[in-house]
């Protein structure tokens, strides 16, 4: 059985399902132009991802195999349908922006992968473990892209925050600059911005896979 760690880092940083795995795109480039969606988005996919595998694994054993794959599917698809409602019940404005994108998280294929790789086949705490390290995964791109492309397309940090935080949040936002790149808040502008997020990580492994290869003496900065 894989390991605590070994599923922390899968999920964070080595097969990130973004980064690595380039799913749930559409999603991901659609709702972050400010980091408010963004990070709506990116909270419901992980508690998505948390409840579905949890249950998943919880039945496990009493799943024919002939079934297995329909019930993982009607098990994301409520999951999805509950946070919907809640979302339209609690966040409205919020909803109004995402909603669209949120009912396409049950074809996200991010989440019927890990059910059907892991979740599936794994214990509970297993399966709990790497729906919250691939839900964070997603998350932490989502906010990244988010936050890049308000920055730079907005000249703004934490606009709308009023949406998940309540009126007092009003206040949180951020004037940066004057001078905001409408590329960025374009379509065209996610991906290149997302392109650079995906280069900056293989820049990081690479680095560190060279520095692994050096001699211990040249690995010791002075």
């Amino acid at each position: 059985m894989t390991s605590y760690q070994e599923i922390a880092l899968d999920g964070i940083w080595r097969n990130n399902p973004a980064l690595v795995q380039m799913l749930g795109l559409c999603p991901l480039l659609a709702v972050s132009s400010h980091l408010v969606t963004a990070l709506g988005l990116g909270i419901i996919t992980l508690l998505v991802l948390l409840s579905s595998n949890f249950l998943i694994s919880l039945i496990r054993t009493h799943l024919h195999e002939q079934v297995r794959l329909p019930i993982q599917i009607l098990i994301i698809a409520s999951s999805v349908t509950l946070a919907d409602l809640c979302l339209q019940a609690y966040f409205y404005e919020l909803h109004q922006r995402i909603g669209l994108f949120v009912a396409l998280i049950v074809t996200n294929c991010t989440i019927l992968g890990r059910a059907e790789l892991l979740a599936s086949r794994s214990p509970v705490k297993y399966a709990l473990l790497d729906g919250i390290m691939m839900g964070l995964g997603f998350l932490l791109v989502l906010v990244v892209l988010g936050s890049l492309r308000e920055i730079i397309g907005q000249g703004t940090l934490f606009a709308h925050m009023d949406m998940i935080l309540g009126d007092q949040a009003k206040t949180l936002t951020l004037h940066i600059h004057d001078f905001p790149v409408l590329l960025a808040a374009l379509p065209p502008g996610a991906f290149l911005l997302f392109g650079c997020i995906i280069a900056f990580k293989n820049y990081l492994e690479l680095r560190h896979e060279r520095r692994k290869t050096l001699p211990v003496s040249q690995q010791i900065t002075p």
